[in-house]
């Protein structure tokens, strides 16, 4: 499952450089993420980097985009074999 951002954030620029996929850009009102890019840090942290550093605990869980740990890692594996 990728993470997404809610209209609750205050934009304050903390969550984009957390980001190891560079999945967190800013949108047209407020910072958004690609889940496309979006492994929830897995293969790189223990737990999502962005929800850690976020003041205002804006950045759920997608519910429309489920993936498997598995899932997440496959991707991670893919990104990081791109960037190679």
């Amino acid at each position: 499952m990728a993470l997404l951002i809610t209209d609750d954030c205050i934009n304050c620029d903390v969550c984009e450089p957390e980001c190891p996929n560079e999945a967190i850009y800013m949108g047209a009102e407020i910072y958004e993420i690609d889940p496309n890019k979006c492994t929830e840090c897995v293969g790189h942290f223990d737990e999502p980097q962005c929800q850690q550093v976020c003041p205002v605990s804006c950045i759920p869980f997608n519910p429309d985009w489920r993936e498997t740990k598995e899932e997440l890692l496959a991707k991670y594996q893919r990104l990081t074999a791109a960037k190679a």
